[in-house]
């Protein structure tokens, strides 16, 4: 597979890290819808690691760095010590961004791991909604501060509205984008949930037709072009190159990584959208795709598969176009190719049914399913892939990205 050397030189950890191990808190063998959760968020974070320490042939004591992002309420001296950890040397969690920080919480475990601050960091997320609360409903307080300032007056109070809608409705407006090429994502996505058996929407097929049947949720948004609301965990063993040599599984290098955002995102995304920003200073085309393709020396086309993370369909789809799979405008052309579909498309998408119908984990099951593509061990196995891209957070500020390799 031929690569562009793009001049920036290498980014440093770039294949002294690698994930040797990797772990869900299931129930039954599956994700849960929210609320189906019998065991705490807490109790599935610690199966969570456990299991990739279990897969990775690591004793769990061994562990000794813990890397987050979100808030996880999870915090890292409480799993050490349930654990029955040696000792706690990192402890890391990512600022902000919700789902975009979950690549961001595998780089700051490449960047401890390399730097030699620990030597086996589980990098994780556990999320239990029926426990602590739905993200689809409106939080807004007393107060609106911050951002909310900005949007709950004027009615924007749920996540639907302020990132699926609004964004979905320009792209829409701009570039004469369908409703159905939103949809074509969604079905993508159910597809590869069918052959999934942790997934929540196992066994229920979707089509374009039922896709544009649905209710809608935020003009353009359909119910099935929205996320799920979850319970469960998922985590990543990561170490050096030379500790996994004495590991059971084949390692994933992780061949690069990139987080950030746009001028003026921290103050309030809309108004830098107006200023001329492309579709919010949030997402991946801020620079944040551009360093991870020169850090790793590769281009898109030297992409295989990828798992984008889908909080609506309308920012799989803004995503693609950012991280250049097609040109800026060109998404809703692109999907209509077949070129995220399984197995034909150069660069399926979401192959174990991501956010939309595997679970949302607040998008960290991606980044096991982009391990299980390099191992060639997916439910929905792309033939021959060598080269995986984790997109993590479209819609938020920051955002992160990581590529990784057989």
């Amino acid at each position: 597979m031929a690569t562009a050397d793009l001049g920036a030189g290498e980014w440093y950890p770039k294949d002294k890290v690698c994930i040797v191990g990797i772990g869900e808190g299931l129930e039954d063998g599956k994700y849960m819808r929210w609320g189906r959760a019998t065991k705490s968020e807490f109790q599935l974070a610690c199966e969570a690691a456990l299991a990739a320490c279990a897969d990775a042939g690591l004793d769990p004591t061994e562990i000794d760095g813990f890397c987050s992002y979100a808030d996880d309420r999870n915090a890292a001296p409480r799993l050490s010590a349930a654990l029955g950890c040696k000792e706690l040397k990192t402890s890391v969690m990512q600022w902000g961004g919700g789902g975009g920080g979950g690549s961001g919480a595998v780089m700051n475990a490449v960047h401890a791991v390399a730097c030699g601050s620990a030597n086996y960091i589980v990098a994780f997320r556990s999320l239990c909604q029926g426990q602590f609360g739905r993200f689809g409903q409106s939080r807004a307080g007393q107060r609106a501060v911050g951002d909310t300032a900005f949007q709950a007056p004027f009615g924007l109070l749920a996540a639907p509205q302020r990132i699926g809608a609004m964004r979905g409705r320009r792209h829409m407006a701009l570039y004469g984008t369908k409703s159905e090429d939103f949809g074509r994502i969604a079905v993508q996505c159910y597809r590869a949930a069918n052959r999934n058996p942790r997934a929540v929407m196992y066994g229920r097929p979707l089509t374009l037709e039922d896709h544009q049947n649905s209710r809608m949720i935020a003009d353009p948004m359909h119910l099935y072009d929205c996320c799920q609301e979850n319970d469960g965990a998922a985590a990543v063993l990561i170490t050096t190159v030379e500790r996994a040599r004495d590991l059971k599984q084949r390692p994933v290098h992780i061949l690069a990584a990139a987080s950030g955002n746009q001028y003026g995102a921290g103050d309030n995304p809309f108004r830098a959208e107006m200023a001329g920003a492309n579709f919010g200073p949030s997402e991946h085309g801020g620079g944040v795709a551009q360093r991870l393709y020169e850090r790793a020396g590769i281009t898109p086309d030297d992409i295989d598969v990828a798992q984008i993370y889908e909080n609506f369909t309308s920012m799989v789809l803004i995503s693609l176009e950012e991280h250049g799979f097609c040109k800026v405008g060109e998404g809703g052309a692109y999907v209509q190719s077949g070129a995220i579909d399984w197995p034909n498309g150069s660069c399926p998408i979401n192959t174990s049914g991501g956010n939309l119908a595997e679970a949302y984990i607040h998008g960290f099951e991606l980044q096991l399913e982009a391990v299980r593509q390099m191992r060639g061990t997916s439910t929905m196995q792309v033939e021959g892939a060598e080269i995986g891209l984790v997109a993590s957070g479209p819609g938020v500020t920051p955002v992160t990205d990581m590529l990784v390799r057989r």
